[in-house]
């Protein structure tokens, strides 16, 4: 088998096909979830809080001087970052929370337990009579047995 055709073997296999479209709707997911927190979350809590950009914090460790640029730890996109974080976090919480919910019940669903074969059928029988034969009215009163077969009561 050639490189070729063991690559094309590995790579459609299901599991690999599978990893590649989660992790293709990943990205796009964090790129829908990076612009709602920019876009949409932070612009009104900047606004509530005073009217901050949390995009603007940051420290300068290091003024710029000449042609070097500063030295700046922009920590307002880290907050941002770990509001997308939280927000990424919550969903994926809530889509395993709604499958495991989903796996429960078809779970819960009882299945109809299986019909007992002909031969469970007949030793059931068997026992019963068994039973019925060893009760004290029966063994005070015995029945005759069947045409054709012999008969010794029990002491």
């Amino acid at each position: 088998m050639s490189f070729l055709q063991e690559f094309r073997k590995f790579a459609m296999r299901g599991n690999v096909v599978d990893l590649a479209v989660g992790v293709i709707i990943g990205a796009a997911f964090g790129k829908i979830v990076s612009s709602l927190v920019a876009n949409v979350i932070m612009p009104p809590l900047g606004l509530l809080i005073g009217g901050i950009d949390f995009k603007q914090f940051s420290w300068v460790l290091k003024p710029a001087q000449g042609e070097t640029p500063a030295v700046v730890m922009e920590y307002g996109i880290f907050i941002q970052n770990v509001f997308d974080f939280i927000i990424v976090a919550l969903a994926v919480f809530t889509m395993v929370k709604l499958i495991n919910k989903m796996h429960k019940k078809e779970e819960a669903k009882p299945s109809e337990p299986p019909k007992p074969s002909a031969e469970e059928t007949l030793l059931t029988e068997i026992r019963d009579l068994l039973k019925q034969q060893n009760t004290p009215a029966a063994l005070n009163n015995p029945t005759p047995p069947p045409a054709g077969e012999s008969f010794s009561p029990r002491p």
